[in-house]
């Protein structure tokens, strides 16, 4: 029987994002690696350009922290680390990840994150990003959510709530806005990006989805770029989770004119 092995621009892609790095599962498995790596080393990348490939594997690591991915995640903190991810922008990652999928599963990737940067030789505490206080959160988080989601949108929200669940506005405002947007590291469009991620990947979410295609757009992002992060994401969380989400991209983005032919 021939040897089953990736295709040449799958490897090139491999050897850069993860020199020296010898796949158990090739030897093992040697049929579903050929698959998988021409698929998400080469045919993938193919139709990523809209994102610069930092980006792209920022987006990655997202969605591994929703499908609770910790070894693939730890391979592919390495591969983002090799190519200029930042340590801080690794720990950002990992902080935009707790509001929306909970500290109950970043926590093993929050260890997982200080265990590969300690590896690499990383001083831990890294410095601080905050840019709030806790008498400030409140305001700045309503602030650059109303910039985010839309001062409609959010005065609507605060106004539809019912009284014994105002508080849970209040929280979005201050906690997942104030505590987390705000902070420095990465800018907010990435934030927007890293959170349409991860709202992706976790599926049942999607009404977050829809409301982060528009907050994308609201930033700066394109419907461009949200096409590229899921055909990213598509290898790492499967088709059915990637459908939902494109089919939530075109229902909430214009897509480009198609040139005349005539």
């Amino acid at each position: 029987m021939t040897a089953r092995k990736p295709n040449a621009a799958a490897v090139a892609a491999h050897d850069r994002l993860f020199p020296g790095h010898v796949s158990t599962l090739a030897v093992t498995d040697p049929e579903l690696i050929e698959y998988f790596d021409n698929f998400a080393f080469d045919e993938v990348l193919r139709h990523t350009g809209d994102l610069p490939e930092r980006t792209r594997l920022m987006t990655q690591l997202a969605a591994m922290i929703a499908v609770g991915a910790v070894a693939e995640y730890r391979v592919m903190l390495g591969a983002a680390l090799t190519v200029g991810v930042t340590p801080v922008e690794a720990k950002e990652i990992v902080y935009q990840a707790v509001p929306y999928a909970g500290m109950a599963r970043v926590f093993d990737f929050l260890h997982a994150t200080n265990d590969v940067l300690t590896e690499r030789g990383v001083s831990l505490p890294l410095e601080g990003q905050s840019t709030t206080t806790p008498e400030t959160r409140a305001a700045d988080g309503l602030a650059v959510q109303k910039r985010i989601v839309g001062d409609d949108a959010v005065t609507a929200m605060y106004a539809n709530a019912p009284a014994d669940q105002r508080h849970i506005q209040e929280f979005l405002s201050a906690n997942c806005f104030g505590d987390h947007y705000t902070r420095n590291g990465l800018d907010v469009p990435t934030r927007e990006l890293l959170t349409f991620a991860l709202l992706a990947a976790l599926g049942g979410a999607d009404a977050q989805v829809k409301g982060h295609v528009a907050a994308n757009l609201n930033v700066g992002n394109t419907r461009a770029q949200l096409v590229a992060v899921l055909t990213g994401l598509l290898p790492f969380i499967g088709y059915p989770r990637t459908l939902n989400a494109l089919a939530t991209v075109k229902a909430g983005s214009t897509p480009p004119p198609q040139e005349d032919d005539a």
